[in-house]
């Protein structure tokens, strides 16, 4: 799985099909590396557990070509399959969480999702 030191920035031609789907600067400045992840498939981190020990995850997911198109996400928790999570979204819904984990990775060098990407992926109501 590729470090995202190593992560190559997509193509100016696929971040244009995605580009009006992100407001802010912060969005668009991330978009062609979060482009760069998605296109891996796949992602290793870890969930921060406030007062607790993190807990590691393999997140795997299905790459399309078009920012409508489902994505279908798994994530698999301390490499237990009885702790395997499951959430379907539109890819430019599924890459605007990865730009998230990005602008999180940048500030706290810890790869790991929003809480709102776990609402989603656990389907709680927030």
């Amino acid at each position: 799985m590729p470090a995202l030191e190593n992560l190559q920035p997509a193509p100016k031609s696929k971040v244009m099909v995605y580009l009006p789907y992100y407001k802010t600067n912060n969005q668009r400045s991330a978009l062609p590396l979060a482009i760069g992840l998605y296109e891996t498939g796949n992602l290793e981190g870890e969930r921060q557990i406030e007062g607790g020990k993190n807990i590691p995850f393999v997140a795997t997911w299905t790459v399309s070509s078009l920012p409508a198109d489902p994505t279908r996400c798994r994530l698999q928790f301390d490499g237990n399959a009885d702790l395997s999570y499951e959430t379907t979204m539109a890819n430019y819904e599924f890459i605007n969480h990865l730009i998230d984990l990005l602008i999180f990775y940048k500030k706290n060098r810890c790869i790991d999702f929003s809480k709102g990407f776990y609402h989603q992926l656990l389907d709680v109501d927030e």
